[in-house]
């Protein structure tokens, strides 16, 4: 399959509009119904893995570049989507997991990992290296001092890439993350738009360090630029896309070089008339994650309060106090992300916060083992009344028989419902 990525500006330029989401989420049934819906909807799949979720020492998921690629594939083949419809990126490769050591060890890190992701069948880089590390005299680094060490970790995708045989060249996305992973958008902290003139100038800096480094050739292959529109979530908080606001950056579009377009980040939450929006005024890489486990979240949440309504179960989950229990005991996901909040409210912000710290919780055993007992104990009809009350927007599809009342199906569909918005307006 021809990298669907490498037409998406031309199309623009056309005026066929359209675009690509960008699924970044290991989750197991997040990306299970990610690919259910790639097959239904006859399209291909772009699913991304951070620096932190994925390495060389397994992330916080436990998995490789080649662990990650080989999962991927086995998900991809029950489901029944062939996996040369899906494309692999590698989301924020750069110094951001290793910042707390020096730059000269935190590169050579994300070198090698960006070279084990090329090695696993990543196709799409995106070199993030704005991060500063321990010995960095700024904490916000010099756009030349940001495009080198890009340059530098290009190179060692380049070398990588031409050790394999009979694979496509990676394609690569520059810019600096805009917001932080995971989304960061404070109460009181508005957003800044990234402005035309700063744009060029980086994408400027950024194709002289390429070409220094005799990057010519991977530079024709760099297939978006990262900007911020004003897109954002925060704990409480959604930033809603203005496109009025975004316009001078939206004509920008039209200056960008070869086939390079924009990658948005922290998409997530955004309305669909907001995203049809935003497809249309060029931001057409849309990236979306934490959205789609918080649709997993509800869903399970919900079932979880059918299992407590319904009489007769022996022995229930108790999967709610079960994640916050393992929230409590292993704060270190979440912790830094809430320190000035009151301890009354750090309950309601690990269940319920749109960042969805809990996200990182539901791989522990614990959590396995009682997700296994909530589906288990209504893996059998549930009563219609349970399913108005606790499901009622998706009571409606379940009561003409369009929709199987079983627990997975049910999660599933509460996913698939979060992510046909980004779709829609991507096709």
């Amino acid at each position: 399959m021809a990298n669907p990525l490498i037409h998406l500006r031309d199309q623009h330029l056309a005026g066929q509009i359209g675009g690509m989401v960008a699924v970044c989420s290991s989750h197991p049934m997040v990306l299970r119904s990610a690919m259910e819906l790639a097959t239904a909807e006859n399209r291909p799949l772009l699913v991304e893995a951070t620096a932190n979720q994925v390495n060389l020492s397994g992330g916080y998921t436990g998995m490789t570049p080649a662990g990650f690629s080989g999962f991927v594939r086995r998900l991809s083949g029950s489901v029944g989507l062939p996996f040369d419809r899906i494309i692999i990126g590698a989301d924020h490769l750069g110094p951001h997991a290793w910042k707390q050591e020096t730059a000269a060890s935190a590169m050579a890190k994300a070198a090698e990992l960006a070279s084990h992701c090329v090695a696993a069948g990543f196709r799409k880089i995106h070199l993030d290296t704005g991060m500063s590390c321990t010995d960095d005299p700024d904490p916000i680094l010099s756009p030349e001092i940001a495009a080198s060490r890009a340059a530098a970790l290009c190179l060692a995708t380049e070398a990588a890439a031409s050790d394999l045989r009979d694979q496509e060249l990676p394609l690569y996305v520059i810019g600096n993350e805009v917001p932080p992973p995971g989304g960061g958008l404070e109460d009181d902290h508005p957003l800044t738009i990234t402005h035309p003139d700063t744009l060029l100038s980086l994408i400027e800096i950024h194709e002289r360090a390429f070409r220094d480094a005799g990057l010519a050739s991977a530079w024709q292959r760099v297939v978006a630029v990262v900007v911020q529109p004003g897109v954002e979530f925060g704990d409480r908080v959604i930033a809603a896309y203005d496109r009025d606001r975004a316009a001078a950056l939206s004509a920008c579009h039209d200056q960008l070089p070869g086939f390079m377009t924009f990658e948005i980040h922290a998409t997530d939450y955004q309305t669909p008339n907001a995203l049809n929006q935003m497809v249309q005024d060029h931001f057409i890489l849309l990236k979306t994650g934490p959205c789609l486990t918080f649709a997993f979240r509800e869903a399970v949440y919900a079932l979880t309060h059918i299992e407590d309504a319904w009489p007769g179960i022996v022995q229930r989950s108790g999967l709610r106090q079960v994640m916050e229990t393992l929230m409590d005991k292993h704060p270190r996901h979440w912790q830094s992300h809430y320190p000035r909040d009151p301890a009354e409210a750090l309950c309601f912000l690990r269940n319920y916060s749109y960042r969805d710290r809990i996200r990182y919780y539901w791989a522990y055993p614990e959590a396995t083992a009682a997700f296994e007992r909530l589906i288990q104990n209504l893996m059998r009809p549930i009563p219609d009344a349970l399913l108005r009350q606790f499901l009622p927007d998706l009571y409606p599809e379940i009561a003409c028989g369009a929709l199987k009342p079983d627990p997975q199906t049910l999660i599933k569909r509460r996913i698939q419902n979060a992510l046909k918005p980004y779709t829609k307006a991507c096709r």
